[in-house]
């Protein structure tokens, strides 16, 4: 997992034996362990299980208004998938129309510039377990002015 991993030798010496993974990976999840040996020859052992939560993007990168995209939400739970609420701008997205969620994703039909932004998916699981995380979504398009015609003054500049 190098580079990608780092134990803090400072914090070492006050008790704290974490370790750091950045960027966190999909196939990271599982369980990991800690064993501290001390010069008296105790041993202390620790057990963490890392879940990881992804959003994807399909088509990857960049959207194009109007060209359909599915976002995809999943979790390395292990427990059924009960349900997949969806956020936009911190707003509970009612799923009609142009909007479509099934099991962990979310279709949009015709993005728009107003899509742009971040959407936070919630998986809630059989086990009441809730998991979250959130994709930043960039829009490719125009967002200029409802009426196409814009007037400037001659001898001056126009956008």
């Amino acid at each position: 997992m190098r580079p990608r991993v780092s134990v803090q030798d400072p914090a070492l010496r006050n008790g704290n034996f974490s370790l750091r993974i950045d960027p966190v990976r999909s196939e990271d999840a599982g369980w990991y362990e800690a064993q501290v040996a001390y010069s008296n020859k105790e041993v202390q052992n620790c057990q963490v299980e890392l879940g990881v939560v992804t959003v994807t993007l399909s088509p990857p990168g960049f959207v194009v208004e109007n060209e359909p995209l599915l976002l995809s939400c999943n979790s390395s739970h292990r427990a059924s998938l009960v349900e997949t609420r969806w956020f936009h701008n911190g707003q509970l997205v009612p799923t009609s129309g142009t909007l479509c969620s099934f099991h962990g994703a979310l279709s949009i039909l015709r993005p728009s510039m107003r899509d742009s932004g971040p959407w936070h998916c919630q998986l809630r699981y059989s086990d009441n377990e809730i998991i979250s995380a959130t994709h930043n979504l960039q829009i490719l398009g125009f967002d200029g002015p409802i009426n196409p015609i814009v007037y400037a003054a001659a001898g001056s500049a126009a956008d």
